[in-house]
């Protein structure tokens, strides 16, 4: 396989080993720890597969307890903690090497119609995405050419991310910046037509960016860094069915940082400008 979509659809297809108990792949990277929405996806897959499909997941609430080793499969163990008329609910406990690294709670609910709707619209007006560049083009303008390290990764991305705000590259530009940030992604090909698989995809998307609003104001996103931030929890709730491989804005925003922890929210739109996912995640920064 070497379209990066479909390797994102083989990463999330777990192996069942035994009643309630699945193995998930862990690519060996060159990173630190395993990225935590892969950890969160795998887990999501696990549960979504001991329910009878007929119910889609509307939340999750999640912790990340140690950091997963690359290259190092991660075994998923579900309990079915109730399956009611209208709501069904499971715990997941991802363990690598015989360590609990991460727990997932999540609830699916029955499709019904409800006595009323409304929504918030989107904060802003943002540019359509096509006109755009990709990350790739930016860093390409600004350095010349990639770094081999950074063309690996570009290589290797499922998805397509194009920043509404310019990236900032030094201390200058972030002067006065807001602990905003908003992209525009998409897989960067189709995901086939299974509703978990695109619930799953975007949930592995919704950890790639949205600590970015913690660190806007203290130090360009692009270039040296001086911070390194690590997921706490992770939580989500699915609002309205979607597809992860066409176009969603996904808008962050960062109202606290304080204590060595930052608190990250981000609201995920369609192209129509409704509302899809709702996000919330607390990070962990430390100078480096």
């Amino acid at each position: 396989m070497t379209n990066p979509a479909e390797r994102l659809v083989d990463l999330l297809d777990l192996e069942q080993i035994e009643v309630n108990i699945f193995r998930g792949r862990s690519p060996q990277e060159s990173l630190q720890r395993v990225f935590g929405g892969q950890v969160a996806g795998q887990a999501l897959v696990a549960a979504g597969r001991t329910t009878d499909g007929e119910r889609p997941v509307h939340s999750l609430h999640a912790y990340f307890l140690r950091p997963g080793r690359p290259g190092v499969p991660i075994v998923y163990q579900v309990e079915r903690v109730r399956d009611g008329r209208s709501f069904t609910t499971r715990r997941v406990t991802a363990v690598q090497q015989g360590r609990t690294i991460f727990n997932l709670t999540a609830s699916f609910h029955k499709p019904e119609e409800g006595p009323f709707e409304h929504q918030l619209p989107p904060a802003r007006e943002v540019p359509d995405p096509e006109s755009l560049p990709t990350v790739t083009e930016e860093i390409r303008k600004h350095l010349g050419a990639l770094p081999e390290q950074l063309e690996r990764m570009a290589r290797r991305q499922p998805f397509d991310i194009r920043y509404v705000d310019r990236l900032r590259w030094n201390a200058e530009e972030i002067q006065g910046a807001e602990p905003r940030s908003a992209v525009w992604m998409r897989a960067v090909g189709p995901l086939g037509d299974d509703p978990l698989v695109h619930t799953c995809a975007l949930t592995y998307a919704s950890d790639m960016t949205l600590l970015d609003a913690v660190r806007i104001p203290v130090e360009p996103l692009w270039g040296p860094r001086n911070f390194d931030l690590a997921s706490l929890d992770h939580a989500m709730w699915f609002h309205r069915p979607f597809r992860a491989d066409e176009w969603f804005l996904y808008d962050q925003e960062s109202p606290i940082a304080t204590g060595g922890r930052g608190l990250a929210r981000g609201r995920i739109y369609d192209l129509q400008g409704r509302l899809l996912v709702s996000v919330v995640q607390e990070g962990l920064f430390r100078a480096l």
